[in-house]
């Protein structure tokens, strides 16, 4: 038990502090491998409660799949201090609106626990143990939870248009391919037979 509790408050304490360190960190870089130990200490204390089959999931999505995207991301960009200062200063205003409103919604939440009349302590929680506890977490997610889960899915696509239509940008003078035109040609309009005349070439279009 003792030795349960150490393990627990040292990865708490790196988790903590490799949170600090992500959004204090002035090389992105130097964030984003921040942000890998957050996830294997974070999934390191799934483990210790019992609930592997989540910590095994932080560290095959998370780790192995967002936190590489990220550090891709990042050294493909290659942000610049300026870069992130200036934009930091034009956003500022709205990012403090936000996140005064995700503050104040914690605080609700975690201020509602004292007024919550049928609080469910862990310690009466009947467990089946023939249940495993993946099977667990599908029972809670596609069929408790399932119409949360597909709202949740839906908030995610539309933010990954949203990226995409922000991201996106048009550049002048560079031929483009036209997939539909590609696609839907047909015999006729690919192959053109053009008769030569002696003695002069043919005249391209460009």
């Amino acid at each position: 038990m003792l030795a349960h509790s150490l393990f627990f408050y040292f990865f708490s304490t790196v988790a903590i502090i490799a949170t600090i360190m992500v959004v204090i960190s002035k090389n992105t870089v130097h964030s984003v491998f921040f942000l890998i130990l957050d996830f294997v200490t974070v999934a390191c204390l799934f483990i210790m409660i019992g609930a592997e089959f989540l910590g095994m999931i932080m560290l095959i999505v998370y780790v192995g799949a967002v936190a590489v995207l990220f550090l891709f991301v990042v050294m493909m960009l290659n942000v610049t201090i300026p870069v992130i200062k200036r934009e930091f200063s034009k956003y500022f205003s709205i990012g403090s609106f936000i996140t005064t409103v995700i503050f104040l919604e914690l605080l609700v939440i975690i201020g509602g626990w004292q007024y919550k009349e049928n609080l469910i302590v862990t310690s009466s929680i009947v467990l089946n143990k023939q249940i495993s506890n993946t099977e667990m977490l599908g029972n809670i997610l596609y069929t408790d939870n399932i119409h949360l889960f597909q709202v949740a899915g839906m908030i995610l696509l539309v933010s990954m248009i949203g990226a995409i239509v922000l991201t996106y940008k048009k550049r002048e003078g560079i031929k483009r391919q036209n997939y539909f035109t590609q696609i839907s040609r047909e015999k006729g309009t690919s192959i053109e037979l053009v008769e030569v005349e002696v003695g002069k070439g043919v005249k391209l279009d460009d």
